[in-house]
């Protein structure tokens, strides 16, 4: 059974320990959700991107945590 977990990053790539302890996933949606109701606290405990992995194959990341890094440029 694959596990999903997240690395959680200062903005230079060094890894930081997250402020809120995430479980172990099952399915890349879970982690998904996770991250989506706990990404502010993990943001004010100092992690600012994260990177989704299924075992150990990368699946997307570095992804930010700070939202005005999602607005789209105009």
């Amino acid at each position: 059974m694959a596990v999903w977990t997240w690395r959680f990053e200062k903005s230079d790539g060094t890894e930081v320990a997250p402020a809120v302890e995430p479980e172990e996933f099952t399915t890349q949606g879970d982690a998904e959700s996770w991250l989506g109701e706990y990404w502010k606290g993990l943001v004010e405990g100092g992690a600012d991107q994260v990177t989704l992995s299924e075992d150990s194959t990368v699946i997307y990341g570095p992804m930010s945590l700070h939202a005005e890094d999602a607005a789209p440029q105009t």
